[in-house]
């Protein structure tokens, strides 16, 4: 088993997730923009919509979904688990899903068992095997290498302990192994609690959340530590009470190891469902506004959402933004002047990449910004904090990796050949760099396939309302014009 990557080398998978050939050379804006950008639906949102869909108590329409690596992994895992799909349009964004019996019934194959590709998906990873406890045949998990040094313990024991029968087939805690079968005590269990470390991951705590409703007693949960990214599991708790499960949420002030959840016991309604934008997904072209001037604008915002991204309408104004919402759309404009931050992220990780490219952009105009509450993301599609820390000082940036987050402080930056570790949000956080640092170039854009497939096409036509009357400082950073315009030679991203 590979170890886990450390601060000075975030790993680099066997396998990219689409394989670029060419390096992709991150395009500098030419002026200032006027962009109206149309997202595809929630990563997040998405994966628990299908699979409160694939458990629920009558079929479920659904209606922009986000079609990408990580939802078909999502549709193909489930299936495996006896949910069916069928597409009603040629977008594959609105789906007609036929839930599963119970118990699960795995599609196996000659040896009997059930297999699923969870590829580099941390909602396939975290939530599946939460459900394949329920089936009636055993189940193996494997994926990407990179997949296979992201933390399952905390989840794996706490399947234990409620009764399913976990086996580990590798390193003990991590991808693959196999879940079940075991002898349905989870289907007969009355009053079900459980503890989890949810510290690596929220998805731990949600994952049990999830499975809690499909219990005869329902289930109490109760994290043992503290818990990153509570949006996502404030996100959990809504969507399953959108599909008529209750939750009991702990009580208000209530401190690490004693918020307990408790979630009634019933299937999900299955019904009509719409899906937000994503809206972590708007970050990188919201933030172009910020770096090459301009105002870039994403209709369908909701009015208030679960989602992490809605913290963009804080953060972008604290690094020299403007904000506003109306009439449903979120715009964005800015002046190419930056500014640095003090951001405790703990419950928004997801932003830190493209909050750090902000960031290393007004370090470039003389600006420190302090990134804390985000050591979890070290557990994630790569060790995004050694990732993020190693790519920025490729580009002559000066940022430093604490125990909980990055410290970011002035330096100019130059181009460098950056790396993505098949990590979607590393190469946005290339993109951004790129706006006004020449010569960025990225060895696989096409991981952005994870979340939001056409990237490259979408910011090329963000891109492409440029003016081109902007000078540095009025609606750029002034970076680029000091910046490496010759060729790029690969550096080995340590």
């Amino acid at each position: 088993m590979t170890d886990a990557p450390g601060a000075g080398d975030p790993g680099v998978p066997a396998a990219l997730s689409a394989g670029s050939a060419e390096p992709w050379r991150a395009p500098v804006a030419a002026g200032a923009l006027e962009a109206v950008v149309e997202l595809p639906g929630s990563k997040s949102l998405s994966a628990r919509a299908l699979l409160l869909a694939a458990i629920a108590d009558a079929p479920t329409m659904l209606t922009g979904l986000l079609r990408s690596r990580d939802t078909e992994l999502m549709l193909t895992a489930l299936s495996v688990l006896g949910a069916r799909f069928k597409d009603l349009d040629e977008t594959g964004t609105h789906l007609r899903v036929t839930p599963a019996p119970l118990p699960l019934h795995v599609q196996t194959g000659p040896d009997g068992l059930g297999r699923i590709d969870v590829g580099l998906a941390g909602t396939v990873m975290r939530f599946v095997p939460a459900l394949a406890a329920l089936a009636d045949a055993p189940v193996v998990f494997d994926g990407d290498e990179a997949a296979r040094r992201r933390p399952m313990a905390p989840l794996l024991d706490a399947l234990a302990a409620l009764g399913a029968e976990v086996t580990h087939l590798g390193e003990p805690g991590f991808l693959p192994f196999r879940v079940g079968p075991g002898d349905g005590a989870l289907l007969r269990a009355e009053g079900a609690r459980v503890a989890v470390d949810g510290s690596a991951s929220s998805q731990f705590v949600s994952a049990l959340l999830l499975l809690g409703a499909l219990l005869p007693g329902g289930l109490e949960l109760t994290p043992t530590g503290p818990v990153p990214s509570l949006t996502h599991v404030a996100m959990t708790v809504a969507t399953l009470r959108e599909r008529g499960i209750a939750v009991d949420e702990p009580a208000p002030g209530a401190g690490d190891g004693e918020r307990t959840w408790r979630v009634h016991p019933g299937r999900p309604r299955g019904g009509q469902v719409a899906i937000e934008p994503d809206l972590s997904n708007a970050g990188p072209f919201l933030a172009a506004a910020l770096v090459a001037g301009g105002r870039v604008s994403v209709p369908r915002w909701p009015a208030a959402s679960t989602q992490a991204g809605d913290a963009w309408r804080d953060l972008l104004p604290r690094l020299g933004g403007e904000v506003t919402l109306a009439d449903g759309t979120l715009t964005a404009r800015g002046t190419g002047r930056l500014t640095g931050l003090a951001a405790d992220l703990s419950d928004v990780g997801e932003l830190a990449p493209t909050v750090a490219a902000l960031a290393t952009l007004a370090g470039a105009q003389g600006h420190t910004s302090a990134l804390t509450g985000i050591a979890h993301l070290r557990g994630h599609e790569t060790d995004r904090l050694a990732a993020l820390a190693t790519q920025i000082r490729l580009l002559g940036g000066d940022a430093e990796e604490t125990t909980d987050g990055l410290i970011i402080r002035p330096a100019p930056l130059h181009g460098a050949a950056l790396r993505s570790y098949a990590d979607h949000r590393m190469a946005t956080f290339a993109a951004i760099i790129g706006l006004s640092v020449e010569g960025v170039s990225l060895d696989d854009v096409e991981c952005t396939s994870k979340t939001l497939p056409g990237f490259t096409d979408l910011w090329a036509a963000m891109l492409a309302t440029a003016t081109a009357t902007t000078t540095a400082g009025q609606g750029g950073t002034g970076v680029a014009a000091g910046s490496s315009r010759g060729p790029v030679t690969p550096g080995d991203g340590a």
